[in-house]
């Protein structure tokens, strides 16, 4: 199973990896998720589409199917 950035529990951190082709894969990277950035999800909204995200040292929010465009390393063995 490959690790996305929606798979993330809450507090979760890792390092990305690459961003899967798609529709919004340009505008992720210019939103600054690009290899090498760490991420760490915080929380998601009471429906469960959106989803909080720090990126480097900022906040973004992102959709669920925008979130699993994003691959990721885990930091810690916790997710794989």
């Amino acid at each position: 199973m490959e690790a996305t950035a929606d798979l993330l529990k809450e507090g979760e951190k890792a390092k990305i990896a690459g961003l899967k082709e798609g529709q919004f894969s340009l505008k992720l990277a210019e939103m600054g998720c690009v290899p090498g950035t760490e991420i760490m999800r915080l929380y998601q909204s009471a429906g469960g589409s959106n989803i909080a995200y720090r990126i480097d040292t900022y906040l973004l929010g992102l959709r669920k199917e925008e979130a699993s465009l994003i691959e990721v390393e885990p930091l810690d063995a916790s997710i794989a």
